[in-house]
């Protein structure tokens, strides 16, 4: 099989490792991309391409997310990882760990993490990497990854909500929330609002959607009423998709352009 078949086999696996390190889709694309022109580059013949390409694009995802980090920090309002409308890889055998580490939760808690963390979480616990391959691709010892492991699932365990939605019950939620979103149905999401619900927006100082953080029902209720009237006006329409593997829609204008996400979070019920 010559390079090229090579990497268009494994470039899925790599999309996919990249994302959820980097939680930025266009930076995953470049970071496989740059894989890929190292690859090409590279004389030596390796025993396993796909473990070099998944060090390839490790290492350069650890250099980006550094980089990133900073401009993260200076961000104006809140910051939110690239929403996520279809996973490139799927693995029957890792399908719970990949659907679970891709949700929207679980990358703002793997921001916490070091970019060492987050890469050797992602490699054990999403890809059951094992800890030797792990070591080579970080250049950490055994007992340091190990280390660094521990310290990354017990951050990741302290922030897990407690309860968790079968997918029938987020979607039958999802289906009754965007009907009353549409309509401006005041009462219909009140009903369907937690007393301590907790409404978040990034809107990267584009588009006039939701931006910034609003707790407590009453006032969650009265800007998303408010959010749908405003939409409707401009001939915004919600489209019906899970997005980062939760319930969620994507809003489009009249000429068919994606101008925001929305995505839900349900919590026992």
């Amino acid at each position: 099989m010559i390079r090229v078949e090579e990497f268009q086999e494994f470039r899925p696996v790599l999309v996919s490792l990249a994302y959820r390190i980097l939680g930025s889709v266009s930076d995953a694309e470049d970071a496989v991309q740059e894989s890929w022109l190292r690859y090409e580059a590279s004389a030596a013949e390796p025993a396993s391409p796909r473990a070099y390409l998944s060090t390839l694009v490790t290492r350069i995802s650890i250099d980006v997310l550094r980089s990133a980090r900073v401009r993260r920090e200076e961000y104006i309002g809140l910051w939110f990882p690239e929403p996520l409308l279809d996973d490139p890889y799927e693995d029957p055998e890792r399908s719970a760990e990949l659907a679970d580490s891709v949700s929207m939760a679980a990358l703002l808690l793997l921001e916490r993490l070091t970019p060492l963390e987050r890469a050797v979480f992602v490699l054990r616990e999403v890809f059951a990497f094992r800890f030797p391959e792990i070591a080579a691709v970080v250049r950490r010892s055994e007992t340091a990854c190990r280390q660094l492991a521990v310290r990354a699932r017990r951050h990741m365990d302290e922030g897990r909500p407690r309860f968790k939605a079968g997918h029938k019950e987020r979607a039958a939620l999802a289906e009754r929330f965007f009907d009353a979103f549409r309509e401006g149905d005041v009462d219909g999401l009140r009903d369907l609002l937690a007393a301590d619900v907790l409404l978040d927006g990034d809107d990267r100082g584009k588009e006039p959607f939701l931006a910034g953080r609003i707790r407590e029902a009453q006032d969650a209720t009265g800007a998303l009423a408010q959010l749908a009237l405003q939409l409707g006006k401009r001939g915004i329409v919600a489209e019906p998709h899970d997005i980062n593997g939760q319930p969620g829609a994507v809003f489009h204008d009249r000429d068919g352009r994606v101008l925001s996400t929305m995505m839900l979070e349900v919590r026992n019920g």
